[in-house]
Parts: C-alpha cells; structure tokens; sequence
C-alpha cells in the first residue's frame, strides 16, 4: 500500500540518461531499448515498442486498432497523429437496439461489441508507419524486427495475461482462430507457459516487405473484408483502401505552472484533463493535500462537470463543432467553479457557450536529445471484438461499441465518422521544455484517471512512481480504490456529502510515465494494476588515448 513522501511503493521507478521508456510489457520496453541503441530516435523506438505490444499485449492493441501518437520534438515542434478508427460506410445510425436507459452503449445481444459487426475500420498501421517515416530515423524494416522475434519464437504468459484470458475465454471460444492461439487445446495457459503467433510472424514480416498498403490497399485488407462480408460485417476494402490518419495541432492548457498538450478532438481526454485541473485550481488543493476531503469532492465534481461537458460537446470536428477554446479557459473554469458546494454533491448539465461575435494500452518513451512521444492505442474490449482474421493472426477492435446506439444525439453513428475516444497521451511542459509525459488505459474513466496522475505530481509534489500507484476516484457515482488513508472513514465523510459511494479495487490501470530532470536524468514509472515496465540505458562510449597502442 502506499505511503505519500515515504518512498514505499509496490514497484520502483528506474533512471536513465541515454533514453528510457515505460509500457506495459517488460519484452515491449525491450524493444524500445534495442531500438534506441540501434541508432532510432524516440519515435521510432515508441512505435516499436506498440508493435510489440500488439504481439504481446495482444489483448489491449492490434494493427487493426486505434489510437492517438503525441509527439514533442527536441527543437520544440509538437504534432499529434491521429490514427482512431472511423465508422464503416454501410453503418447507419439505427444498426444496433440500444438496451433502454443504459450509460454505456449497451445493445441488444451485445453486437456491437462482440463479433464482426462490432469492428470499425482501424487506423494503427497507418498512424504507426506514418510516425517512423515523418519523424524517426530509422525504416519501417528496422523498428518491426523486436515484434516479429517474439511473435515467432513467443513470450511467456503473465498472471496478468492469463487473468484477462481466463476472463474473456466464453467470448475467445466462438471464434476459432482466436481460440487456436490464446486456448491452446481447448484450455487457458497457466502462467509460464509459451504462447507463439506464427501466423500474425508471418503477417508482420510481410508489412516489412511491402509496408502499410499490405493492409490499405492489398492482401491483408482483403482477408479483412472478405471475413466481414462471411460473418455479418460491414467493413469493406473500400472503407480499408480510403482510410486516412490526420495530423493535428495539439491542444494546449496552463495549470499548476505547466502546459499540458495532448491529443485534441475526436480525443476528448486531453481538453477535459485541462478543464478539470483549471477548475480545480480555484480550491488551492496543494494546500489541502492527497485524500482531504474537500479535495476528493472537488475532484469528483470537476470530474462530473466535465462529463456532462462531454456528452454535450464532444465528438468529431468534421461533423460537429466543438467549442475547444472555451471549454478549456480560464473564464469557463471558473464559471463553472463556482457551481460546486463543497458540502454536498452536486447534478451538472452541460455548460452553455457564449454566442459567438478499457480495453487500451500505452506507452511513453525519451530519447537523450529531448524527443518525447505519448501514444496510447487500443481494441477496445479485452481482445476487442474477439476476432481474429483465418489466416493472419490479426485481432480486430470492437470500437463501434464507442458510438452511441441512439439516434439523433451528438455521437450518434454516421457513416465515415471519426469515432471519439477519452484517450490521453500527454506532454507536460515548463519554460519551453518538455518535463514529463503520461497515459494510461481505461476507457471512458482514462482522462480521469490521467488528470489525476497529473495532479499527483503537479499540484501534491508526488514522485512519478508515487503519482502513478496511488489511490484514484471516479466521480461519476463516486468510486474510491482501497488505499486511500482511512478510506471508510472518507467514505463515510463523501456520503455525508450526499455522494452515493463504493469501494473498488482499481477505477483504471496500467498508468505509465516519464519525468525529465533537471540534471538529464530520465525517470520512468509503471503501476502496479499491469504488466508496465521503465526500461533505459545509461553509460557511454569508451575513451581511447590517441597513439596508444595496446
């Protein structure tokens, strides 16, 4: 359990000067390491380290996946590669039954989340392939190999992967070339065992050898389509063959004396982070410190204004106009600020603008020359749809399940539209320099689960490891996870505040991150609720004396 200030944490942070990354995979923190050592840069050893989660981590990300690629260069350009999945072009708003009254999508026989009508067209190939070719150093060809080594040799099974297979094994029996790689002989691996993916080996070697549009716009789009159009789904070659990623400006905030900078809109994390920290620091929480009272309920209503804000506002900007600018300003936040009574819960509807005059993954990595990138990526569910293409070894996302069911609503389905996601990839900058770097899965609760790991550092003076271990909240019916200093005592405090409150074990998991110090020193840190690793490398090369002979 952990202890605030005291050093006592459930993993420990690791330090490095030559580069460093944290995922959620010890064999994926690996590849990033050979990468950077291989002369790559952070970019291109970030995308390494994804595409060996897609082999290791096989649950959380796919190449047929989803996700965001935010990028801060050492000369201080910042971009963000928006590679999330977009709504096939057959799809109408009425194709699934919404189940009345639900809060999270849910439908009639559960379709659009299980099986082949739940996939949308993914974007993490294209998005990933793009990241090396306009900002590494190194080739496609060069990043993939880490990924394809443990694809055909294999990995071993973790408590944690064997937890989430155990889990899903009902869902993975109805779709036989899941079950052939992840119940081998109609069983679930126990921890240790082996588990090779020569197909999806296969696969990845012949990206290598022919690139992106081996899927975009060649054999493997078409065993995507072909499966689809067998079973039931709507995802075609042409929806495949016109995908495009879209590069775009980070959104941006000032709290706490740091800029945050992370994906924007159909990201609706980052904008809502800065809302929420910006609101939060109209209550001076530093001086209140982790766990009062008052910080807890304050946390927990910025969180449920934010939410409403959402709901109302958020999804993408080519269909829907988003009030980014005023949602995420000084004025708004103390607006709505000022709408919060510390002595009791409160309801919030969306703000009104003035007329105008989880299942995810992710990992963070640094280079020594100042590079940054935070990229989360995702299917979805735990193994998304549970599908995996005969012949490839390729999982498929079940991101339709973000799309809301109902008609006529602000995130209702479209055909061609961009799907909108609570991912977090951040940057945090100071003076110019980027400092730190932060994400975490969790589907809909990740940006509260980020802005909070923010804050831990920012606002309480938190280490990293700290700041990513320590007890979070959920504030839409609050939630606390043990953990927190005398939590029935907090809860029965957050009760008397007319809050309605459970106990949990974990509102979201997997946080990872980076933090720069001043003396180059690269600190990196993973929680305890997966599988995450910080992996870097210091040292240097050798002196030789000139003219000496041995």
């Amino acid at each position: 359990m952990l202890e605030r200030g005291s050093g006592t944490t459930r993993k420990e942070a690791a330090y490095a000067t030559r580069g460093m990354v944290t995922s959620n995979h010890p064999l994926a923190s690996l590849a990033d390491n050979e990468t950077l050592l291989r002369g790559g840069n952070a970019v291109d050893s970030a995308m390494a380290t994804m595409f060996a989660l897609t082999v290791v981590e096989p649950m959380m990300v796919s190449i047929f996946g989803a996700g965001f690629v935010n990028i801060r260069l050492a000369d201080g350009r910042s971009t963000v590669i928006d590679n999330y999945a977009t709504v096939p072009n057959a799809a109408t708003p009425d194709m699934f039954e919404p189940v009345p009254d639900s809060l999270d999508h849910a439908v009639r026989d559960e379709a659009n989340a299980l099986g082949h009508r739940a996939v949308a067209v993914g974007g993490t190939l294209k998005g990933w392939s793009a990241a090396i070719e306009r900002y590494g150093r190194l080739s496609l060809a060069e990043v993939a190999p880490p990924a394809i080594r443990f694809a055909r040799d294999g990995f071993r099974v973790s408590p944690y992967l064997r937890g989430v297979i155990a889990n899903s094994r009902p869902l993975l029996e109805r779709y036989p070339d899941s079950a052939a790689v992840f119940l081998a002989n109609g069983h679930v691996p126990e921890v240790g065992d082996l588990i090779q993916r020569e197909q999806y080996a296969q696969t990845l070697e012949s990206i290598v050898q022919q690139g992106p549009d081996y899927l975009y716009d060649g054999p493997l789009g078409e065993a995507i389509a072909a499966d689809m159009s067998a079973n039931g789904g709507l995802v075609t070659t042409d929806d495949i063959a016109g995908y495009q990623i879209v590069e775009r400006e980070p959104v941006r905030g000032t709290v706490f004396g740091h800029e945050i900078t992370g994906p924007p809109p159909p990201s609706s994390g980052p904008a809502h982070i800065i809302q929420m920290l910006k609101i939060l620091e109209g209550f001076d929480i530093p001086s209140l410190g982790f766990g009062h009272p008052d910080a807890v309920h304050a946390t927990a209503e910025a969180m449920k204004i934010a939410f409403a804000d959402r709901f109302r506002y958020m999804a993408d900007p080519l269909t829907t106009p988003v009030p980014l600018e005023w949602l995420t300003s000084d004025g708004y936040a103390a607006e709505r600020g000022a709408e919060i009574d510390l002595a009791r819960s409160g309801d919030y509807g969306a703000g009104t603008p003035a007329p105008e005059g989880n299942s995810t993954t992710h990992c963070t990595a640094m280079d020594s020359e100042g590079n940054v990138v935070s990229t989360t990526n995702t299917i979805h569910y735990a193994f998304g749809s549970k599908v995996t293409v005969p012949g490839t070894g390729v999982l498929l996302n079940n991101c339709m399940q973000l799309m809301d069911p109902v008609p006529g609503r602000t995130n209702s389905i479209a055909a061609g539209k961009r799907i909108l996601s609570s991912m977090s990839p951040v940057i945090v900058t100071r003076d110019g320099q980027s400092v730190m770097a932060l994400g975490t899965p969790g589907g809909l609760r990740i940006f509260g689960v980020v802005a909070q790991g923010l804050i831990n550092v920012l606002a309480y003076g938190m280490s990293l490891q700290e700041a990513v271990e320590a007890p979070g909240l959920w504030g839409r019916g609050l939630e606390l996870e043990q953990g927190f200093d005398d939590v029935s005592q907090l809860q029965r405090e957050m009760e008397r505040r007319e809050h309605p409150v459970a106990q949990v074990y974990t509102v979201a998991g997997g946080m990872n991150g980076l933090l720069r110090h001043p003396d180059g020193r690269i600190e990196g840190a993973a929680c305890w609720r997966a599988d995450g690793v910080p992996m870097g490398f210091s040292g240097g090369d050798g002196q030789v004396e000139t003219g000496y002979q041995a």
